[in-house]
């Protein structure tokens, strides 16, 4: 079958990699959907669907090996996230078709994300533009990690860290449930913080959030003026709050508003040190490590295929 008009013909195979447990199980589908997107636009398509992270990570390395066009990752952040050590500087370009609940990266690089884009998000597979987007790296004593969105330290970190370990309730509510009782026991974090080499300052706050992106949790924008692509990350830093201070910063929160606040303070850097007791750090949904962290970026680390913005409307990609 010939490739849609406008989409060069290539001898290169495309591999789709897909967490089918991703989006609450928006994962098996959505890969489904990719495939067959791809394949009636005519590509040589290899699908592989990990059965568990080292699985995945398995496939993917097995994938960047055989030198695909693209390789079409289907999953949340935390998906592409999982297989960074395979995929960073390989030079291989990634598609992201995102089934997360969160999807922050593909809202930071203007992807496809609601359920109904799947076929559209694929599809860059053959037409995209090709983005390079820095990687962030946190170090702690458990070793090295990479990320892509935004690093949490604080408040935040700590909800997610009790929403993991609650069995009940199910759902987002378990989430809800794990917000009200950190609620319940806030109090101030003893950060202590070195910028770009420069000693640390003791720095009690609520929360600190270190954004390679803008948004976590499903498009909160805490670190709105960061960019993927300038070789910084951008740092927010929240004073200690009471618990009314804080529930009254949510609304502001969701709308970025929140940085022009007096108790909240933001800034940029190339690499960040913390430390503080019990710190746990968390990003693309993940628990990177604990203890103390030093968190930085490889520059243009990743290629992405991204929408062609130059593109006028009815003209084909």
């Amino acid at each position: 079958m010939p490739l849609k008009p406008g989409v060069a013909e290539v001898a290169e195979h495309i591999v789709v990699l897909a967490n089918p447990t991703s989006g609450r199980g928006r994962g098996s589908a959505a890969a489904a959907a990719a495939v067959a997107r791809l394949r009636e636009l005519g590509a040589e398509v290899h699908a592989f669907a990990g059965t568990s992270v080292a699985d995945t990570r398995r496939l993917a390395a097995q994938a960047v090996a055989d030198r695909p066009r693209a390789l079409v990752v289907v999953g949340g952040d935390g998906t592409l996230s999982s297989v960074l050590d395979e995929v960073v500087d390989a030079g291989i370009p990634i598609a992201l078709v995102p089934a997360g609940t969160g999807n922050d990266l593909a809202r930071a690089l203007g992807l496809p994300y609601e359920a109904s884009a799947v076929a559209g998000a694929a599809e860059l597979a053959l037409s995209g533009v090709p983005r390079r987007i820095d990687v962030g790296v946190v170090e702690t004593d458990g070793g090295a990690r990479h990320f892509l969105t935004v690093a949490a330290l604080g408040f935040d970190a700590r909800v997610s860290e009790r929403t993991n370990r609650l069995r009940w309730p199910r759902g987002r509510v378990r989430y809800y449930f794990a917000l009200l009782v950190e609620l319940a026991r806030l109090h101030p974090v003893l950060f202590s913080i070195g910028v770009d080499g420069a000693p640390r300052q003791h720095r009690p706050g609520t929360l600190v959030a270190i954004g390679n992106t803008a948004s976590y949790g499903g498009g909160m924008p805490v670190c709105p003026a960061a960019d993927p692509s300038d070789g910084l990350l951008q740092i927010t830093h929240v004073a200690p709050l009471g618990r009314a201070k804080l529930i009254r910063l949510f609304p502001l929160l969701l709308g970025g508003r929140h940085v022009d606040r007096s108790e909240v303070t933001s800034s940029t850097a190339s690499a960040i040190e913390v430390v503080s007791p019990g710190l746990v750090v968390y990003a693309d949904g993940e628990r990177l490590g604990d203890g103390a962290v030093r968190i930085s970026l490889r520059p243009g680390a990743l290629t992405v295929l991204v929408p062609d913005t130059t593109m006028t409307p009815g003209r084909q990609a």
